[in-house]
C-alpha cells in the first residue's frame, strides 16, 4: 500500500504543491503551500478517525487532503479536476490499488466549491478541512491599505479552531474575528457558499455543521 510518508517523501508531488502554490501567488491569491494542504490532510485524516472509520480510509483522507491543490499549476479554473488527473497519473505510477485512486480522485475532483459535491467520505472530509482552513497566517499581501475582501477577512481571524462536538454529533468551526478590521458581514459575503457547502459535507459524515463567531453561533 501507497503511505502517507510516501506521499510526503515523492518529490513529485512536492513539486506541483510549492509550483501550485507559486501560481496562486501571482495571481494574487492567499497562501494554498505546504501549511494549508498539511492542515487541510491532518483534518481530513482526524475527523473520520475520530468518527470510527477504517484506518486505511483515514490514510486515503490524508492523502487527498495533502495532494487537493496541485490542480492549480494548471489554471486556478476547474483546478480540482485538473488536480483529480493529475493525481490519477502520480499515484498510478506509484502502484496505487486501481480502487483506491477512484476515492482520492473522486475527492480531489469534487473539493472546489463551484462544482463540489460530497460523493464519499473522504470527499467530505476533504470538503471540510479545505473550506474551515481560515486564518490571518494566510494572507500574503503585508499592506493593509491594499487589502482585499479576501485579505481583510482572513487577516481579521484572530483566532481559528475545527473539531468535532464531545458527542461526535457536530463538527464546530469556531472563529474569533477582529470586527474592527473586517464586519461579520464580510465573511459571509465570500464564505456563505463555503458554508453551506461545509454543511452538506458534514450531513454526509452524519453531522450538523455549527459556524461560531466571537462566540455566537451564526450557521
Amino acid at each position: 500500500m501507497i503511505s502517507i510518508q510516501d506521499i510526503k517523501e515523492n518529490e513529485q508531488i512536492r513539486t506541483y504543491i510549492r509550483k501550485a502554490d507559486e501560481t496562486l501567488e501571482a495571481m494574487g491569491y492567499t497562501e494554498h503551500a505546504f501549511a494549508h494542504v498539511s492542515r487541510a490532510a491532518h483534518f481530513a485524516q482526524k475527523v473520520l478517525t475520530e468518527l470510527g472509520y477504517p484506518e486505511r480510509m483515514c490514510e486515503l483522507a490524508w492523502i487527498a487532503g495533502y495532494m487537493h491543490d496541485i490542480g492549480n499549476v494548471v489554471n486556478r479554473i476547474d483546478h480540482a479536476q485538473s488536480g483529480a488527473l493529475m493525481a490519477f497519473r502520480l499515484l498510478d505510477k506509484m502502484g496505487m490499488d486501481a480502487e483506491e485512486i477512484a476515492i482520492v480522485c473522486s475527492a480531489i475532483g469534487n473539493h472546489d466549491e463551484s462544482t463540489a459535491y460530497p460523493v464519499n467520505p473522504i470527499a467530505a472530509a476533504l470538503i471540510l478541512a479545505d473550506k474551515t482552513d481560515v486564518r490571518r497566517t494566510r494572507v500574503r499581501n503585508h499592506d493593509m491599505s491594499t487589502f482585499d475582501i479576501h485579505d481583510r477577512v482572513n487577516y481579521a481571524v484572530e483566532k481559528a479552531r475545527t473539531e468535532l462536538s464531545e458527542d461526535k454529533k457536530t463538527v464546530i468551526l469556531s472563529l474569533e474575528i477582529d470586527t474592527g478590521l473586517s464586519p461579520v458581514i464580510n465573511y459571509f459575503e465570500i464564505f456563505l457558499d463555503r458554508m453551506l457547502l461545509c454543511r452538506r459535507a458534514a450531513e454526509k459524515l452524519g453531522l450538523q455543521f455549527n459556524l461560531m463567531v466571537n462566540g455566537q453561533q451564526v450557521l
